[in-house]
């Protein structure tokens, strides 16, 4: 589509501060694969937090909430829903399974997008996978009742040819190595938001085949830290960039540098929180981590996690288990029991 095309992928020009962001997640990419290799324990602990996050945030950008106790029972117990706000988490919940699972080796197609959007809606009393019939243009409400149009996406008459044609030049530009993996994800995830194919469910695909997309390129941070909680925080953001990124994009006029600085910032985001709650623990490095391996290491007597939390003020209970666990396998130490009453002990 109007991103995708030669034209203009071979037009664009990056400012030292962009390439630099490129190479830092090139960087960040060969670092996640040490982590992945030497941390399975740490890294499962991860992928389950990041689950419900991920889970819970895409559905409350999209208005959709549910409590704490039933969000974790969903995603955690794959509990039946019992809400239409729990039948669209427990849609998101499966998609996301799918794309976790295998999204790595499914093909970026019309077919999988239909199948993401019928799981999405697995549980809703109207069917997925079917392109919008009206048009819909993408509105911003106020508080105040007021309403703006934020962009007029493709007409409904015309969607089935648009989604063919992004495949078409995202094939093309991948085949002819036209632009970098890292320009071409989110260039496709704007141009499939400017064609908004679907009645509703738009925003909740796009970030589905953000994940599956970095996946193909072995960008896998959002396996163990959630992007989507990340654009969920900085949502305005998320949104003003899109838009920014979307003006003249019918006439292929539009600057997409608003967006991809946003994307990439998210991303780098991502891999710097992933590094600090693995890497540094790891590796031994940094303030929190130094501190936790320093008072377990001085211990001569067994102890408990809750006498190092007392000794370490200001960390996290987290990150004392994931020291412990980084000091178990290097071989310092040994738990001599499990549950509450669980201790350890220097070997």
């Amino acid at each position: 589509m109007q991103s995708l095309t030669p034209e203009y992928l071979t037009s664009l020009r990056f400012t030292a501060s962009q390439l630099a962001s490129m190479r830092a997640l090139g960087e960040y990419r060969g670092k996640q694969r040490l982590y992945v290799a030497q941390s399975p324990e740490v890294l499962g602990d991860l992928r389950q937090v990041a689950t419900i996050e991920s889970t819970e945030s895409s559905s409350r950008l999209e208005g959709v909430v549910v409590p704490a106790n039933r969000l974790k029972s969903l995603v955690l117990k794959n509990a039946a829903p019992k809400s239409r706000s729990e039948q669209e988490v427990a849609g998101y919940r499966d998609a996301l399974a799918l794309i976790h699972e295998s999204g790595e080796h499914m093909p970026f197609t019309e077919g999988t997008l239909l199948q993401l959007h019928g799981i999405l809606y697995r549980y809703m009393p109207q069917p997925g996978a079917r392109w919008k019939s009206a048009n819909n243009d993408i509105i911003e409400r106020h508080p105040d009742g007021s309403s703006r149009v934020r962009f007029r996406p493709v007409g409904a008459h015309l969607v089935s040819s648009a989604i063919a044609d992004m495949f078409e030049r995202y094939r093309y530009a991948l085949d002819k190595q036209v632009a970098d993996p890292l320009v071409l994800v989110p260039l496709t995830i704007l141009d499939f938001l400017c064609i908004h194919p679907f009645a509703d469910g738009n925003g909740r695909v796009a970030r589905l085949l953000t994940l599956q997309l970095l996946y193909h390129f072995d960008y896998a941070v959002g396996r163990f830290i959630s992007l989507e909680r990340i654009f969920e925080e900085s949502k305005e953001s998320y949104y003003e960039t899109l838009e920014a990124s979307s003006q003249g994009w019918h006439q292929a006029e539009h600057d997409i540098a608003p967006w991809l600085d946003y994307f990439w910032g998210a991303l780098l985001r991502a891999y710097r929180e992933f590094e600090e709650r693995v890497g540094t623990i790891e590796r031994g490095r940094g303030a929190k981590g130094d501190r936790v391996r320093a008072e377990v290491l001085k211990r001569t007597l067994p102890f408990s996690i809750s006498e190092i939390e007392e000794a370490c003020p200001g960390i996290s209970r987290d990150t004392v288990r994931l020291v412990l666990r980084a000091l178990k396998s290097e071989g310092f130490i040994a738990s001599t029991g499990k549950g509450r009453g669980a201790k350890w002990m220097i070997l």
